[in-house]
Formats: structure tokens, C-alpha cells, sequence
């Protein structure tokens, strides 16, 4: 009993002996002070993708860190974690510290068409993040392989209405998925997902012969396009791409079906305004330069720098936009 008290008023005294105290109080004054916009960057960020290498988005992914690092003056590193059609990459950020050192690659699936086909998600879009800016948009293509029976497009829609065609997509849900299925729709089409983790994997098994097409952001994959890995069948969006001008749209075929992939880069909400202000200031200069803008717009893809307040109106009208022509699950 004695040794209990006397340990006790020991804790006591230590507890509250000044130098002690004030010093407890400075480390948890510096713990609980926001990040500052003169601190920023401290130490290397991570640039997170919900895809897995050799993919659409980790190729803008990558060519964006590259810049911005040099622009930052810190490395920006990239984090793949794929799965969910980006889902999974979405939630880790918007659970992230908002000091600005945790980014996402947001992208339509992850911010557009989740919300609308994955009520539970564990996040918002666009409310669990600060939308800093967008990159660059891709129109979506439907793609066979470079030996497929299918030559033209009407000939792969007259083999779809009989029935039993697969295709390859990046996840489901995913906005390339859901484009693929207003398609399916549009045109009356029996046509079953084939969901990989990214545009890799999905890729590998058109090459494969593991499936009969593939429908995705064409622009990244020019490398098989133009080699003799797929064949491009027709595109979405208003005209056609004058890199594969024989190519036509699904809008000259009679189907309006118009959503592009867009990438951007997005911070977890409450990352203060100065931070998210010098992470866009470095993305606007980037996107001003030449040899960037040559890498990300190669074979068809847009700059698109729209940011901040602009962004997020942009993703809301999106979700309304995909809400409009998917039917949640259940509905």
C-alpha cells in the first residue's frame, strides 16, 4: 500500500513538473497544427492509381509524376492499388492525412460512375476529396484482336445480336464497363463482362484469345493499335480521330453514346486551400509544357486543365450524366 502511494504521488509530481508538462504540450501543439503551404512538400508524395501497371491511367499517372516532381522540387512517387474498377485507390486517399502528400488519379470511374452503380461506397465523390485538376480526356473504342474474324463494327454488332460474344473490361462499374453497357443497350446487344483488374491484364487476354473484344480508353494502348496486337472498331465521342481516321464513331452508327475517360488529381478533403493552390500551380505548368503535352495528347487525347471550384461542378454534372443512363443495382 505504501509502495502504491508512493509511486502514485511519484507519477503525480512527474506528470506535472513544468519542464515536463510544457514540453508535452508543445509536441501535441505541433502535432495538432494543419499543414502549412511553406512546409509543402515534406518529403515524397505518393500519387495513387487504382490500376494496375501497363494501363491507360498509370501511363498518365506516371508521365504526370515525372513533371511534377521536377516541378514540386520532391518526388512524386506512384502507388498502384488496383481493384473495383479504382475504387480501392479512391478510398485509401480520401481516408488519407490531408497534408497533401497522399494523391489520387481520379478518374471517371472513381469519381463519376461509382457513386452512381456502388451506393455503399466508403466515400464520396466528389465530397470525401478536394478536386485539384484535370489532366486529360480519352475518348473510349471497342477493340478486337489484330487476327479477329470481325473486320468492321457492323459485323461485330450483327455477331453480338445473335448472342454470345465476351468482352473485356477494367473492372465492373468501372466507367469504361458502364459505357460499354449503355452501348449493349443502345444497340440491343448479348454481349458478357469480362472483368480484369486493369487494362494490362485485359489486354493480355485479348492477345490471348481469352476473349473476343475489349472496350476501354483507346488513345494509351496506341502501341498495339498501331503494331499488330488489336484492331480498333469504332470510338466514342462527336468526330472522328484523325489518328485513325477509317475508324467511325458509335454516334455515326446511330448510337449516342458520348462519355470520354477523363484523369485528374484529387487530395483528400480538408488538405488545406494554400497546399491544394501549389499542387494545381504545379499541374497548370506542367500541362503548359510542350514535351508534356506532347506525351499525354499523343493518338487523340485532350488537355483538359479545368480546376478547383470548375473541376468539382465538372464531376457532379458527370455522376448526374451517368445517373441519367445507368440504372443503380436493384433499380
Amino acid at each position: 500500500m505504501i509502495r502504491t502511494r508512493l509511486t502514485s504521488r511519484f507519477v503525480r509530481r512527474a506528470a506535472c513538473a513544468p519542464v515536463a508538462c510544457a514540453l508535452a504540450a508543445g509536441l501535441l501543439a505541433a502535432a495538432m497544427q494543419p499543414a502549412r503551404a511553406g512546409d509543402y512538400p515534406n518529403g515524397p508524395i505518393k500519387l495513387m492509381v487504382g490500376f494496375p501497371p501497363g494501363g491507360g491511367g498509370d501511363t498518365y499517372a506516371r508521365i504526370v509524376a515525372t513533371a511534377l516532381s521536377k516541378n514540386l522540387n520532391a518526388p512524386v512517387v506512384v502507388e498502384n492499388r488496383p481493384g473495383a474498377g479504382g475504387d480501392i485507390a479512391a478510398d485509401v486517399v480520401a481516408h488519407a492525412k490531408p497534408d497533401g502528400q497522399t494523391l489520387l488519379l481520379a478518374m471517371s470511374g472513381n469519381f463519376s460512375v461509382a457513386p452512381v452503380v456502388h451506393p455503399d461506397l466508403r466515400y464520396k465523390a466528389p465530397g470525401s476529396f478536394a478536386p485539384v485538376s484535370m489532366v486529360v480526356e480519352t475518348p473510349f473504342g471497342l477493340m478486337v484482336g489484330a487476327k479477329s474474324k470481325y473486320q468492321t463494327i457492323q459485323q461485330f454488332v450483327d455477331a453480338a445480336k445473335g448472342g454470345k460474344l465476351t468482352y473485356a473490361s477494367t473492372g465492373t462499374g468501372g466507367a469504361a464497363q458502364s459505357t460499354m453497357e449503355i452501348f449493349k443497350n443502345k444497340a440491343h446487344l448479348k454481349i458478357l463482362n469480362i472483368p480484369y483488374s486493369g487494362s494490362g491484364p485485359a489486354t493480355t487476354a485479348l492477345l490471348g484469345g481469352q476473349v473476343d473484344s475489349f472496350f476501354a480508353p483507346y488513345t494509351p494502348l496506341a502501341g498495339q493499335l498501331n503494331g499488330d496486337g488489336m484492331r480498333l472498331l469504332a470510338t466514342t465521342g462527336s468526330k472522328r480521330n484523325p489518328a485513325y481516321p477509317d475508324v467511325p464513331t458509335f454516334k455515326e452508327l446511330g448510337y449516342e453514346v458520348n462519355p470520354t475517360q477523363w484523369y485528374g488529381v484529387a487530395a483528400p478533403v480538408g488538405t488545406p486551400p494554400a497546399i491544394v493552390a501549389r499542387i494545381n500551380d504545379g499541374i497548370q505548368a506542367i500541362l503548359k509544357q510542350p514535351d508534356v503535352v506532347k506525351q499525354l495528347t499523343m493518338n487523340g487525347a485532350v488537355i483538359n486543365d479545368t480546376s478547383g471550384d470548375a473541376f468539382t461542378k465538372f464531376v457532379e454534372s458527370d455522376i448526374a450524366d451517368y445517373r441519367s443512363a445507368i440504372k443503380p443495382p436493384g433499380n
